[in-house]
């Protein structure tokens, strides 16, 4: 049997985990299934990626996806600015982070503000189900009002808008996809994965234990009955040749990515500017009036400088500075202490 390689000439399995404990059926295998396929096909090292999640079956996922990469998991909420302190200091890495609704829109939601604002260069996932599965599935803060569990009254309370709310940040790459969408969820991940800067994707992620069934807005047949899609995308990399690659028919558009790969969109949407926050805006705001899932690339612009660029970082990861760069000389430490003096 041929045995299908990457460009590293790595076969799949080297990008694999531990065997799932969650919820057969949960939506969030479905997401570490997407990672894995994102990462084997960008040909990213296993070992030059940094994972790290918080609390949450959502923050569980790390064990079964990139066995051999590094992985941080971090207390309730704390995700982003542990990988803020690690980001600064080894930007070799590639850091994938992944979080879930309550981990990030309610105990960690003033960690995500401000990751945004620096602007890590990090993919940033959230799996959104809209209740906190490991405490038996109270409504989370994202969750639609009126969308009903298995079991209890709906909800009453207004949603968080993940995306709404990065794009009005600044963030400079926000997406929205589902689960079930495997060819547009991994074309995203691995344009993600290509960005520099923060690129942040809200994944609607069904809780088959507690709220999939019809009534809840998360559910698998909800979604696929009111999903919105703004494009079909095919993610093209920078080393595979363009003509290879099946042109969508119709309108398109070309998004030139960091590491010289595109992604190329069918629009759907025709009055959709993914690099108008405007724009972006008005379809998530839209889709919600009229109890649908706008999904897609919502907003991107690569022309923010990432936090190693603000803080005028070395080219040379911190970590790998030897002594003598990182401690003053003895002359120069005694003419600053001979300031002192005079």
């Amino acid at each position: 049997m041929m045995l299908k390689l990457n460009v590293l000439e790595l076969e799949k399995s080297e990008y694999t985990g531990g065997k799932s404990s969650l919820c057969p059926g949960c939506g969030h295998d479905q997401i570490s299934n997407n990672i894995i396929q994102a990462a084997w096909e960008n040909g990213i090292p296993p070992e030059k990626i940094a994972k790290m999640s918080g609390i949450g079956c959502s923050s569980k996922t790390p064990a079964y996806f990139l066995g051999k990469s590094h992985g941080f998991n971090t207390v309730h909420g704390r995700m982003p600015s542990v990988t803020t302190g690690a980001n600064l200091v080894n930007k070799g890495l590639s850091f994938l982070a992944v979080s879930g609704d309550g981990d990030t829109a309610s105990i960690g939601i003033g960690q995500f503000v401000h990751a945004i604002r620096r602007n890590l260069d990090m993919v940033y996932i959230v799996e959104n189900n809209g209740v906190y599965g490991l405490t038996k599935g109270q409504y989370s803060a994202t969750v639609e009002k009126g969308s009903k569990k298995k079991k209890g009254v709906a909800n009453q309370q207004a949603p968080i808008d993940l995306c709404a709310m990065a794009i009005n940040l600044g963030c400079s790459f926000v997406a929205r996809s589902f689960s079930g969408s495997k060819k547009q969820l991994t074309a995203l991940i691995r344009a993600a994965m290509s960005h520099r800067g923060m690129a942040f994707i809200d994944v609607i992620s069904p809780c088959v234990t507690f709220a999939n069934n019809d009534e809840s807005y998360k559910s698998y047949n909800y979604v696929k009955a009111n999903d919105e899609v703004l494009h079909i995308l095919d993610y093209i990399s920078h080393f595979s040749p363009i003509e290879e690659v099946e042109v969508p028919e119709g309108e398109y558009q070309e998004v030139s990515l960091f590491d010289g790969s595109t992604l190329r969109l069918e629009t759907l949407a025709a009055d959709h500017d993914y690099t108008d926050a405007v724009s972006a805006l008005s379809a998530i705001h839209q889709s919600e009036k009229a109890e649908r899932h706008v999904t897609g690339l919502l907003y991107y612009d690569d022309n923010v400088p990432t936090a190693t660029d603000t803080l005028g970082l070395s080219e040379t990861p911190l970590v790998e500075l030897t002594e003598d760069l990182l401690r003053p000389s003895p002359d120069s430490l005694e003419k600053v202490n001979s300031g002192f003096r005079s």
